[in-house]
């Protein structure tokens, strides 16, 4: 489904991502972890259009889309849930959901979406008149979710979506990223939570000062020495 093809990416004259390829094959969760400033950042956002690759390319079901801008890789059903949530908190949160879903298919859905985003999210819609920016983290990043669902995406991509919550609520957000690939949504998952986010994979890579230095299954990743030494600790 998508395929990263040696990609360089620079800042300005800083080169941080250096030859980089993988894969997400449909139906899978992939992981990409790695120490702060590895690079995962930049490469979901490489991905999503909003840095171009010096070298290289990213193709999407067969088609190129590192020339693409995002709101068109959007309709095309890639959808990137971002650190931080980045909501729009003036507004309230059936506003944000609705911002998952202005064009296309996506708007002609947008209330079966709703009702699909409320099922999973029963406290969303309790507070679907609420101003986003007064919720909780935990309460922001159900609303971030919801609004990356909105849109009908076929490849969801979450940049360290437990960042920040109490444990209690960061296994939620992993059972709920598990339904959303059960359910047919193909995800690709950047997160500092190394031990949970392997238990979900079904393969990871590990990056390191903006290199692939390791790749496999989401267990023999978890058991790997390295990766126990470095990023769990044992």
């Amino acid at each position: 489904m998508l395929d990263i093809l040696n990609i360089d990416v620079f800042y300005d004259d800083v080169q941080v991502i250096w030859g980089v390829s993988f894969s997400v094959k449909k139906g899978e969760v992939v992981a990409l972890i790695g120490a702060n400033g590895a690079g995962k950042s930049t490469i979901l956002k490489t991905i999503s259009g909003l840095v171009s690759p010096r070298n290289g390319e990213i193709r999407f079901e067969g088609r190129p889309i590192h020339v693409v801008e995002p709101h068109r890789l959007v309709e095309a059903g890639v959808v990137h849930v971002p650190e931080a949530r980045r909501l729009f908190v003036e507004m309230t949160v059936e506003e944000n959901l609705d911002m998952g879903s202005l064009k296309g298919e996506a708007k002609k859905r947008r209330q079966q979406s709703k009702e699909m985003v409320f099922e999973i999210f029963p406290r969303l819609r309790e507070r679907r008149r609420q101003a986003a920016g007064t919720l909780s983290g935990g309460e922001q990043q159900m609303v971030a979710i919801g609004r990356g669902l909105m849109s009908r995406p076929t490849l969801m991509m979450f940049d360290e979506p437990s960042l920040g919550l109490a444990p209690i609520l960061v296994k939620e957000i992993f059972n709920i990223i598990k339904r959303i690939k059960d359910e047919g949504t193909t995800v690709l998952i950047v997160e500092q939570n190394v031990k949970q986010t392997l238990l979900i994979s079904d393969r990871a890579y590990v990056l390191e000062t903006g290199r692939i230095v390791l790749e496999g299954s989401g267990a023999s990743v978890l058991n790997n020495e390295h990766v126990r030494t470095a990023y769990l600790g044992v």
